[in-house]
């Protein structure tokens, strides 16, 4: 699974996202900066700075 934290982007987001797939994790997080940033044009460099922040979810460890 892979995530993105908002925060890591605009600091005191508390946001996030998971999905399967990185194209799913950016289009939540375009669609995010829109809604609750007013984000109005989202330029291919605000595309890089979320996929470059984009990881794998850590997993629990199995007891």
């Amino acid at each position: 699974m892979r995530l993105f934290e908002c925060g890591t982007l605009v600091p005191g987001c508390q946001w996030h996202t998971r999905a399967d797939q990185d194209a799913e994790v950016v289009r939540r997080a375009v669609e995010h900066l829109r809604t609750d940033h007013g984000e109005d044009i989202i330029r291919e460099n605000m595309v890089e700075n979320i996929k470059a922040r984009i990881r794998d979810e850590a997993k629990p460890d199995a007891a």
